[in-house]
């Protein structure tokens, strides 16, 4: 089953995520599919959360299944008033 989840990266104490499309069985940092987007939990601005909707939706249609953090970032990313939420992710 294909999934759609965060894979990390940075630095110690540094994170910083990627939003990439594997293989369910796949190690967390392991090879993907498709990188579609990228999460930095450090930045307090809009491009906290980027994410290439078009890819997201061709994937979920194609049957990928969404991680629940990924589907909080998606319903944060259309909302760009949310910007308080975001810092509690």
């Amino acid at each position: 089953m294909v999934r759609v989840r965060l894979s990390r990266g940075g630095g110690k104490k540094r994170p910083y995520y990627h939003i990439v499309v594997v293989d369910q069985r796949a190690k967390r940092d392991g090879k993907c599919i498709e990188r579609i987007g990228s999460y930095d939990p450090n930045l307090e601005t809009d491009k906290r959360i980027s994410i290439k909707q078009d890819r997201l939706d061709y994937w979920v249609n194609k049957g990928a299944q969404m991680s629940e953090r990924v589907k909080l970032l998606e319903k944060y990313s259309k909302d760009p008033n949310n910007l308080e939420k975001r810092k509690k992710i």
